[in-house]
């Protein structure tokens, strides 16, 4: 299994990538892997950002981003 690199992130990075969200067109629904299905994306979004922002600081509580990371990169591979 691949190791995750531990990324602490900025809240001006977090905020950045909430734009970014902000500015794209959202499908109701995506098949983020295999295994994660997202039936309401913008829901979703909405509270994985709010975890985000609650956690942005601890080291061990940065899952939410990544989840972010993971959906803009699909998003961005499914607009091209």
């Amino acid at each position: 299994m691949a190791k995750i690199e531990n990324k602490l992130y900025t809240r001006e990075e977090l905020h950045e990538l909430e734009e970014w969200f902000n500015n794209v067109q959202l499908p109701e629904s995506i098949q983020l892997d295999k295994a994660t299905f997202i039936p309401n994306v913008k829901e979703t979004l909405s509270r994985l950002i709010l975890q985000a922002e609650i956690n942005c600081d601890n080291p061990k509580m940065q899952g939410a981003i990544y989840i972010l990371e993971r959906l803009k990169a699909k998003l961005e591979e499914t607009q091209k």
